[in-house]
């Protein structure tokens, strides 16, 4: 069972936002809405597991929202709220830095 963050921001944000997979989920999910399968795709080597563990952490965390359409079969979106959106200058951040560290090791 995960123990909740104390008092510490940032250990409270590591926990809402970081780990292997949420950063490049939320890094997708800034171009826009995307269904689980485009996800996957997109991200490459995560699991279906994983997956669907880090969408509904990032979604109680209130970091992004699921949208289901009444269609079959049935259609799941999952989408950045305003709150997730708050990110987009750490995950820029980051994607820089990234780029500069791949530069280094080439």
């Amino acid at each position: 069972m995960e123990q909740a963050p104390r008092d510490c921001p940032v250990e409270a944000a590591v926990s809402a936002a970081f780990g292997k997979w949420k950063p490049i989920i939320i890094h997708h999910l800034l171009d826009g809405p995307l269904r689980f399968g485009e996800l996957r795709r997109d991200i490459g080597d995560v699991t279906q597991r994983s997956l669907t563990l880090q969408l509904r952490q990032l979604e109680t965390d209130g970091l992004i929202s699921r949208e289901v359409f009444a269609e079959v079969p049935p259609k799941v979106v999952y989408s950045l709220t305003d709150f997730g959106r708050t990110l987009a200058p750490v995950i820029e951040s980051m994607r820089v830095w990234g780029e500069l560290l791949l530069e280094r090791r080439a």
